[in-house]
């Protein structure tokens, strides 16, 4: 079964159990006390976010490489789930650069990616958050001399209660 088909079957399912806060399982990443903004400057909690399935994946603004290429695996992974049959996915990318990737740049490219605001958020947190939500997620970084970073390239399922659905490292 190829990873759309198993995300639309997932998202079927993770829809039928719509969560709460107090509700949450053990294993929820919602859990985690990250508070985050948006590409527009709005404040948010990672928990605020409960209640949906969405995919998830980190990146950072200055990539020119890699993260290009997940923005553009989850638009057409968010694309064929909604050819499927199913409501599109929410998608947060939370961005690996706490000190460069402020609102303004967040918003620089979501719209050079043409990110489609219903459903899109470009998020920005402390470095500490980022380290702590890369670690829930395994997703793997360091950041390197010039400034760039090193990291793996992940698109993560969560279900409506914040539980890793399904996740894939295969890009394109």
């Amino acid at each position: 079964m190829n990873f759309i088909r198993l995300l639309a079957i997932v998202l079927a399912f993770a829809c039928m159990t719509p969560a709460r806060a107090a509700e949450l399982p053990g294993d929820s990443i919602y859990r985690l006390p990250v508070a985050l903004s948006d590409q527009d400057g709005r404040a948010f909690h990672l928990a605020d976010r409960a209640g949906k399935p969405q995919l998830v994946s980190m990146f950072y603004t200055s990539c020119q490489y890699m993260c290009p290429l997940i923005i553009e695996s989850l638009k057409r992974t968010q694309k064929a789930i909604a050819q499927d049959g199913q409501a599109k996915p929410a998608v947060l990318m939370v961005s690996f650069d706490a000190q460069r990737d402020v609102p303004t740049h967040l918003k620089a490219v979501f719209g050079q990616r043409k990110l489609d605001a219903t459903t899109w958020t470009l998020a920005h947190t402390d470095a500490a958050s980022v380290r702590q939500l890369a670690a829930v997620l395994d997703i793997q970084y360091r950041v390197l001399p010039d400034g760039e970073f090193n990291h793996t390239s992940v698109m993560i399922l969560l279900d409506a209660q914040g539980r890793i659905a399904a996740r894939t490292d295969k890009m394109d």
